[in-house]
């Protein structure tokens, strides 16, 4: 199946207990888009400055990532800084700057209209909802979210729940959407809100799944040293919609599955700043660790 995605393409400067690294791609379409091309081909819509490095440009293309959707704002890129200092699970933001991110409405290609998986990276549910409308009502339509949209758009959210088949979220924002204050209740009550699947971030204690029909819990893949967490619940996301995407089918066990791919690829990911893992990767790799967690996750 078609997969595409919509969403941020970034600079961040990132700093850790691992060290500090000063302008480094990010963004969550971005590490969404790399994590989900080792399943296969995906399209990318967002928006980059003048500024954006022909090397970044050529690493997505390298993943075979199609840039028809990519717009060149006339300013510079969207950038973020942010410190992992005192919580590894959470970061500290030290500045946004929107750049030419400020007022882009996404438009979705004519030749991508037809894209059988939609994903929504963390936006403006506005925004989201703005991109829904423009593809196939038939396309499996995943969704991120965050805090910041939960506290200021919460009608939009609320409505654009009832418009996916998916949706992403960590255990806070589960909480603070749902009203719950334990996570069982919290999933369950999402799916009473809209969409058909729940999953669950949970970083280094793994993932919840909530379905209507089944449920599933899985590890984290265990890092003995982590040196930068940003992106990982978009590479999460990645493997998890790109796997999906690869096999053409939405089952209890092909869901399984593929959370157990993004758990692994969230593991590399995390392993070096930026994408410096994840352009190195080599798909033996990813499926060794998967069997791994095969193995963590198996019956006696």
């Amino acid at each position: 199946m078609s997969l595409l995605v919509v969403g941020t393409l970034a600079y961040d400067t990132i700093e850790t207990p691992a060290g500090k690294a000063d302008d480094v791609l990010g963004g969550a379409a971005t590490y969404f888009s790399v994590a989900a091309s080792y399943f296969g081909s995906v399209r990318l819509v967002g928006v980059i400055g003048n500024d954006f490095l022909a090397e970044d440009r050529a690493l997505l293309e390298e993943r075979g990532i199609d840039l028809g959707g990519l717009t060149i704002g006339d300013g510079p890129s969207f950038r973020w800084s942010g410190s992992y200092l005192d919580d590894l699970n959470v970061a500290e933001t030290k500045a946004t700057h929107l750049n030419v991110l400020d007022g882009y409405m996404p438009t979705v290609p004519d030749k991508f209209r037809d894209s059988n998986v939609v994903f929504l990276a963390n936006s403006p549910p506005a925004l989201q909802s703005h991109v829904l409308d423009q593809v196939s009502d038939n396309a499996f339509a995943v969704m991120d979210t965050m805090n910041l949209w939960i506290e200021t758009a919460r009608d939009d959210l609320l409505a654009l729940l009832q418009r996916v088949n998916m949706l992403f979220c960590n255990d806070l924002e589960a909480l603070a959407i749902s009203g719950e204050d334990s996570l069982i209740a919290a999933g369950r009550k999402l799916l009473e809100m809209g969409p058909d699947t729940v999953l669950l971030k949970k970083g280094e204690h793994g993932a919840f799944l909530f379905h209507r029909e089944f449920f599933y819990a899985i590890p984290a893949y265990p890092i003995e040293r982590v040196v930068d967490p940003t992106g990982a619940g978009d590479s999460f996301a990645g493997g998890v919609v790109g796997y999906l995407a690869s096999v053409g089918e939405i089952t209890e066990s092909q869901m399984r599955r593929a959370m157990l791919y993004g758990s692994v690829i969230a593991s590399f990911n995390v392993e070096d700043f930026s994408l410096g893992r994840l352009r190195s990767l080599a798909r033996e790799e990813i499926d060794a660790r998967y069997n791994e967690m095969l193995r963590f996750t198996a019956h006696p």
